[in-house]
């Protein structure tokens, strides 16, 4: 990157002022495609509102290209033009020839846009098209694909463990109709508050350069840490051994007896905590567009995404015929509760694998260790019942949190099987794109070990002998790329395939643009793939 300057508009009755446009002057080798072909180029500010960007010049110069922006109406310019410049070869069809570059340019102010003598205007055309991809989605379709999208996350494997809470919840309601539709519109607007929360995390995250996603809180050690003690807490509370309010202050225990909805709003959080590690189908799209978008167009979005989650759970809930057929509370309903906490063990075993994978053996561990401290604590609050008792052992147990968190915070490389090591390699963007340029196809499985819906995809079918097989005979180059932490390459990556999250499956086929299949895989949808070549 060599600069960038504003035009301003200048006359002798008003002083001069900001203009609409913007040069950003690109060397040779930052910007040049293959057999120095024009390139296609494409810029993301990190500032929101500030380019139109539809409206760029691209133009060739003698160092290089020149690219000419148009400001938005009552844009301020910045003192530092940063962003990230995405520059694709115009040599082959796959956006896979890309390469990222970041940059921060100082703001020059001139009377006006001076380009290089001898700068020639060239087309600058669309990115190449993905096939089974969105490249046109817009706000109303996006928002429609999250509402589906939400909606289809409730069958998602990692939400199985908070649909049992969510079923007790409900079977206490019994038929008391007002009691129901306040769980309901409680639970619902946790779930809706939670993803506009979510999102405006991540947005905030973005605008100020660091490269995350959705599912971006798992990818941190300590936040994985944190969430296996909470099911395992939750996973004792349902069995019995404890009561939440017991370990409140007693003006807290108080309040939460008195607004029972609390609790139902408590539960839409967590869904949406659970919820996190899975992409639901038509989820992928609209999250990709939305991240490309303003803030409230992207808040819309995710909040549609909310509402789509909590829709089956409210007309279920409030369907008269099937409130009618509700159990009345009940013994049945400990029996229930205490059976439904092996979910969340099996939650917590889950979370320590993926953290061994993100924090070693050590990490993993003290972690395990940490959970038996949790546990021993609460029995023995649960036996001494003195709140003065109560407080000291969470004290201590604090203190024991305190002990194991660095190593849950500290990350670890995660070596892969024997098996998969032969079998995929690691993902890389030049590798994979030169494999290509050779004609011969790559497939690129996004993954992440937090992603639920990746581990199932990768057991059911990815691994098996049948489509390893299919795989071989077609002479298809397997990679992997790991997403449990955080990678500017591979969030770069699910950038250019307009996503923002995992699972993310997609075969680049030389001659072609590439396949995107679906977040949900078959041995089918992957031999018809591997046809298309």
């Amino acid at each position: 990157m060599l600069g960038c300057s504003s035009r301003r508009r200048c006359n002798k009755h008003s002083p001069c002022k900001a203009g609409p446009e913007l040069l950003l002057s690109l060397d040779r080798d930052a910007a040049a495609g293959p057999n120095d072909a024009a390139p296609v180029l494409q810029v993301f500010p990190y500032a929101e509102q500030l380019v139109e960007p539809a409206r760029h010049e691209l133009y060739r110069t003698p160092s290089g290209y020149a690219l000419r922006m148009r400001l938005q109406d009552n844009a301020k310019l910045p003192a530092v033009f940063d962003g990230i410049a995405v520059v694709q070869g115009t040599g082959s069809p796959s956006p896979w020839g890309a390469v990222n570059v970041e940059f921060a340019a100082p703001v020059s102010a001139v009377a006006a846009i001076a380009l290089p003598a001898g700068a020639q205007r060239i087309d600058n055309p669309a990115p190449a098209q993905l096939a089974g991809g969105s490249a046109a989605l817009g706000l109303w379709a996006a928002v429609l694909l999250a509402l589906v999208g939400g909606m289809v996350l409730n069958l998602m494997p990692c939400v199985f463990p908070v649909l049992s809470i969510k079923l007790i919840g409900l079977a206490q309601q019994g038929s008391d109709k007002l009691a129901l539709r306040a769980h309901v519109l409680a639970y619902s607007a946790g779930v809706v508050l939670s993803f506009v929360a979510l999102a405006a995390v991540l947005l905030g995250l973005r605008a100020a350069g660091s490269a995350v996603g959705w599912g971006f809180q798992l990818q941190e050690p300590g936040v994985v840490f944190v969430l296996a003690l909470l099911f395992f807490a939750i996973g004792l509370n349902l069995m019995g051994a404890f009561e939440f309010g017991n370990l409140l202050p007693q003006g807290l225990a108080g309040w939460r007896a008195q607004n029972p909805s609390a609790d139902a709003f408590a539960t839409g959080v967590l869904a949406v905590v659970a919820a996190s590690p899975c992409t639901a189908p038509f989820m992928g799209a609209a999250l990709g567009f939305a991240i490309t978008q303003s803030a409230p167009q992207a808040l819309g979005v995710f909040a549609a995404l909310g509402v789509g989650m909590a829709l089956p759970y409210a007309v279920l809930a409030l369907a008269p015929g099937w409130r009618e057929r509700l159990p009345r509370p009940g013994a049945w309903m400990l029996r229930l509760k205490q059976g439904l906490a092996f979910p969340m063990f099996a939650t917590v075993v889950w979370l320590i694998w993926v953290l061994g994978l993100q924090a070693g053996i050590d990490g993993a561990a003290k972690a395990l260790l940490a959970l038996v401290g949790l546990g021993f604590a609460i029995w023995l609050s649960s036996v001494l019942r003195r709140r003065a008792v109560v407080g000291g052992l969470t004290l201590a147990a604090a203190v024991l949190l305190a002990w194991s968190w660095p190593a849950a915070m500290s990350p670890a490389e995660a070596a892969p099987s024997k098996t998969e090591a032969t079998v995929w390699q690691p993902y890389n963007a030049a590798a994979a794109q030169a494999l290509v340029d050779q004609g011969k196809p790559v497939f690129v499985d996004f993954t992440a070990a937090w992603c639920v819906s990746c581990q199932v995809n990768k057991r059911l079918v990815l691994n098996t002998a049948a489509t390893q097989a299919d795989f071989s005979a077609a002479k298809v180059t397997l990679m992997r790329a790991d997403w449990t932490l955080r990678d500017a390459e591979i969030t770069a990556a699910l950038a250019r395939l307009g996503r923002n999250g995992v699972p993310v499956y997609v075969l680049m086929r030389p001659g072609q643009s590439p396949l995107l299949l679906p977040e949900v895989l078959t041995a089918g949808l992957v031999r018809e793939a591997l046809a298309s070549l």
